[in-house]
């Protein structure tokens, strides 16, 4: 599942991360990339998003994106503690990454 993710173009790295703290519990990364500081970040901005739906009343968080000078952080969630977390280049097409990050969270709950 990850290594499909990784595939997609502009595609850096996926990974599964515990939303309460952020640990690795699977990663899938191109060759040259460092996984270590996105797993804690992807799984603390999912988890805050989460509970500010909530505190909002806004219902569950579907898809979360983060978009910084050198690129974009995505992630999804389900009922679980697992995020789903793909890093990727600036000009990858979020469209498809969504797409891909929803069918894989289904496989993983």
């Amino acid at each position: 599942m990850l290594e499909s993710l990784t595939r997609q173009r502009g595609v850096r790295a996926s990974l599964v991360v515990s939303e309460s703290d952020g640990l690795v519990v699977d990663s899938n990364l191109r060759f040259g990339q460092d996984g270590t500081e996105w797993p804690a970040l992807a799984g603390s901005l999912y988890r805050k998003a989460r509970l500010s739906a909530e505190a909002a009343r806004l219902g569950a968080v579907t898809f979360l994106q983060l978009d910084a000078e050198r690129g974009r952080v995505c992630a999804v969630g389900g009922r679980s503690d697992l995020v789903l977390v793909v890093v990727a280049d600036g000009t990858a097409n979020v469209g498809l990454i969504r797409v891909a990050l929803l069918k894989a969270l289904e496989s993983l709950e």
